[in-house]
């Protein structure tokens, strides 16, 4: 497991917005700009059951993230690594994140919707502020 330097753990801490880079079936990327939070060295992201990032994720745990600070974007950090998911806290996941991003509450889901935390451990960690 890689540690991430303190420059890096204050762009996590800061609630700058991140891209994850999943892996399709056919190979090819798929990306997502989401919310993010620091555990540690351990990234958690917030989605749901059955959408396209859950899936390549569930298929093939093999991710890229990429973070920079809003205020200087050329201090950024890259963080590839494998990911696990879990239902437990899902909803308490996104509620959390909407309240750091948006200041307020995440909206009521669809009944049935699943939420799920994903959880980055990172195993290379490169960029910037590396």
């Amino acid at each position: 497991m890689a540690a991430l330097s303190e420059t890096a753990r204050k762009i996590f801490d800061d609630h700058n917005y991140v891209v994850l880079a999943t892996i399709n079936p056919d190979g090819s990327p798929q990306t997502s700009v989401l919310w993010a939070k620091r555990d540690g060295d351990d990234i958690l992201l917030s989605t749901v059951r059955g959408r396209k990032k859950a899936r390549n994720l569930e298929r093939d745990p093999r991710v890229s993230l990429t973070a920079y600070d809003r205020e200087n974007p050329y201090s950024y950090v890259e963080i590839r690594g494998s990911v696990s998911l879990t239902d437990e806290g899902g909803r308490e996941l996104i509620e959390e994140l909407s309240r750091a991003y948006r200041g307020e509450s995440y909206p009521e889901e669809p009944e049935g919707t699943v939420r799920v935390v994903v959880r980055l451990t990172p195993d290379r960690i490169t960029g910037n502020s590396a």
